[in-house]
């Protein structure tokens, strides 16, 4: 998907909410555990009441591949009833050796290989350029970098400074925003970042940011706005638990499009007093 189209989602839904498709065999209502497939049931169900309401969805490949070849026919299922105007993110933060980096990116945007057609994947950064330069090869797919990441361990590596003050997540934006350019890249930044968005912003004033960490983790959807919008959005905006897990009994997709609802509703709103829409 090119950036023009996603921006047109935007403003076409009044929306920039991304949903993670985190689906946990242990958490998903219990009557469906009795269907042959109820990691797609779930994921098909929270897809119809919830495809209007977001511009992306981001199945965290950990919940997949933990299931083994099941688990990968689920998400190809998954993969295949996402409508086309939806952008995907393959949730993998992938990153390796060049000719490894080769392969995550085939696999993941080649549907003659595995079957998958993501539009963009996570990757990390922490090998250099030749691990994440594979991934952008590819024409209309997307790298999302790990930037500033909204877990405690973040503290250990990210915010540490160089000589000249530069912080670790600041060189990571800097360098990697030659590799490609904000057509084909993104980076992740934690909601629970709060002010940092507005430095990253200097550094990257046109790159759209995935942001998780808003919902069940505390993140502040206005936070994270005032800092971070850019003249066209330029936010995918995740919430996971908060929407997917609203309720785990059989009214769990109707629960879930009313959280979608809401986040949509308060992003319209934003939306409107920034003249985006």
């Amino acid at each position: 998907m090119q950036k023009i189209d996603l921006i047109q989602q935007i403003k076409a839904k009044k929306s920039f909410l991304c949903i993670g498709l985190d689906t946990d065999l242990s958490k998903i209502p219990a009557h469906l555990l009795q269907q042959e497939d109820p990691i797609f049931e779930f994921n098909k169900a929270i897809i119809d009441a919830t495809a209007d309401l977001c511009v992306a969805y981001k199945p965290n490949l950990a919940f997949y591949e933990s299931m083994g070849a099941a688990g990968w026919e689920s998400l190809r299922k998954t993969m295949d009833y996402i409508p086309a105007h939806c952008f995907t993110i393959a949730d993998a933060k992938r990153g390796d050796i060049g000719n490894t980096s080769a392969m995550y990116a085939k696999t993941f945007f080649e549907p003659a290989a595995a079957g998958f057609n993501f539009d963009s994947v996570t990757v990390a950064p922490y090998m250099g350029s030749d691990s994440v330069t594979p991934f952008l090869a590819y024409a209309n797919k997307w790298v999302i970098l790990l930037a500033l990441t909204s877990n405690e361990g973040a503290k250990d590596f990210q915010f540490d400074s160089f000589e000249n003050g530069e912080k670790v997540f600041e060189r990571v934006l800097v360098k990697s925003s030659k590799w490609g350019s904000d057509e084909n890249m993104m980076y992740v930044v934690g909601a629970t970042r709060g002010e940092a968005f507005a430095a990253i912003r200097k550094l990257v004033p046109d790159h759209f940011l995935l942001v998780p960490g808003v919902g069940a983790q505390g993140g502040s959807l206005s936070e994270v706005c005032k800092y971070g919008l850019n003249k066209e959005c330029g936010l995918l905006v995740n919430s996971s638990r908060a929407i997917i897990y609203a309720s785990n009994m059989i009214d769990f997709a109707s629960k879930a499009r009313g959280e979608a609802i809401a986040m949509q509703k308060e992003m319209e709103i934003i939306l409107q007093e920034n003249n985006i829409i």
